[in-house]
């Protein structure tokens, strides 16, 4: 790139980001939709090529729009698919990390717990923080350091579709591999979910724990009464799922 090209370049990033600075909830609304059409997909590089090497700048910008916006559900949508162009870039640990200290994950988990907010909001909170626990330990362990647990069980037996129970259980099964501060939280987390009243979600939470516990040293006590009940409750499938969920359980646990 020509040194005329690259002051062109730079010119129109920060017509870009006056627009922005200046614009209205349907002025911004109409640039993240243009947003995701022009950079669905790109890569880091191609971002910051994008950006004149300022992407960094516009992933803040809707970052802090989102947080003092989502109470409200204004654009939420459209700002959390333009976080994931994001995050789901190539070598993104760089953007991870910016969102993450913005405070951006503990926004997401917020998201999760609050009724107002529509349920397909709520799966691209819940995609966006499965990129987060995908992408390595020192950021399953921020998750779960920010009561990130809790916030996703609730969310996994509280979901009103199928897809968001899905991507909870997802993210439930990512933080129970490779963290080992967290996993006994993770365990303790899991049981505590056995007696939601979904059947759906039952049936995922065994098969994670199944794994779960057979890392584990011992049993917990608390474990008993909920995997009993699971062996008799009337659907097959869950029935199914705590039979192989005992079977990782010391006898004398289950017969105390």
């Amino acid at each position: 790139m020509s040194a005329h090209e690259e002051r062109a370049k730079i010119s129109k990033v920060k017509s870009f980001f006056h627009e922005w600075d200046c614009g209205n909830t349907t002025v911004r609304c109409r640039m993240l939709n243009a947003f995701l059409v022009q950079s669905s997909g790109k890569t880091l590089v191609e971002l910051e090529l994008e950006f004149a090497q300022a992407a960094s700048l516009f992933l803040g910008r809707i970052s802090t729009w989102m947080k003092l916006t989502y109470m409200f559900g204004t654009c939420l949508g459209l700002q959390l698919k333009a976080v994931g162009v994001f995050l789901s870039a190539s070598s993104h640990d760089q953007y991870l990390i910016e969102f993450l200290q913005d405070g951006g994950v503990l926004t997401l988990l917020d998201i999760l717990g609050q009724t107002q907010i529509k349920e397909e909001d709520k799966a691209e909170a819940l995609r966006l923080l499965l990129i987060f626990s995908n992408a390595g330990r020192r950021f399953k362990e921020f998750i779960c350091e920010c009561h990130g647990m809790r916030a996703i069980a609730e969310c996994l037996s509280t979901a009103r579709t199928e897809e968001n129970q899905e991507t909870a259980w997802a993210l439930l099964e990512s933080l129970s591999h490779g963290n080992p501060k967290y996993q006994n939280q993770v365990y303790k987390g899991l049981i505590a979910l056995l007696p939601c009243t979904s059947p759906r979600a039952q049936q995922l939470v065994l098969q994670t724990l199944h794994t779960v516990q057979s890392k584990m040293k011992s049993a917990h006590p608390s474990i008993v009464e909920p995997l009993l009940n699971m062996l008799g409750s009337l659907r097959l499938e869950v029935q199914d799922e705590g039979k192989v969920s005992a079977s990782v359980v010391p006898l004398p646990v289950l017969t105390s």
